[in-house]
C-alpha cells in the first residue's frame, strides 16, 4: 500500500515546517489529490493517521481536496473530463496522440493549521520552494 509512504512523506514535510515555525501541535492538513494520482482517500486517511503517532501531528485531522481529471486536445483544441477509468481519447475529434492531461495528477500539500507556543491556531502554506509528494507508480 504506497498510501503508507505517501502519509509519511507528508508527516515528514509538515513535522520538518512546523518544527521551524515553532509550533507545538499541528490540528490540520490539507491536501490536494488528483483523480488520477492513484490514491485512495480512506486507505490514505487510515495510514495518515499511523504515520502522525508520536510527533507533533497527533490527532490531527487530514482533508483532502480531490481534483478531477481534465484533457486537452491539441488537435481540435476540446477539453474534456478524463473520468474513471481514465478516457484519454479526444471525444471531439477521436485523436488520442496529440492529449495533453491538464489536471488530475495532483498530490500535494495546500495549507496545515497549527498551534505554536505564543498563540491561536494559524494557516500555513509550505514553502514554494517544496516540491510536491512524489507519485509512486
Amino acid at each position: 500500500m504506497h498510501e503508507m509512504s505517501i502519509a509519511m512523506a507528508v508527516v515528514g514535510q509538515v513535522e520538518e515546517a512546523a518544527e521551524a515555525g515553532g509550533a507545538s501541535t499541528v490540528a490540520s492538513v490539507r491536501l490536494q489529490v488528483g483523480e488520477l494520482a492513484g490514491v485512495v482517500p480512506d486507505a490514505l486517511a487510515f495510514c495518515f493517521e499511523l504515520a502522525c503517532a508520536g510527533t507533533v501531528l497527533e490527532g490531527a485531522e487530514l482533508v483532502t481536496e480531490s481534483v478531477a481529471a481534465r484533457a486537452h486536445c491539441r488537435s481540435c483544441t476540446g477539453d474534456w473530463a478524463v473520468g474513471m477509468p481514465p478516457r484519454l481519447v479526444c471525444p471531439g475529434c477521436g485523436q488520442a496522440t496529440d492529449v495533453e492531461l491538464l489536471t488530475g495528477r495532483e498530490l500535494q500539500i495546500l495549507s496545515v493549521h497549527w498551534e505554536d507556543g505564543a498563540g491561536p491556531d494559524r494557516v500555513r502554506t509550505p514553502a514554494p520552494t517544496r516540491e510536491p509528494i512524489p507519485e509512486e507508480r
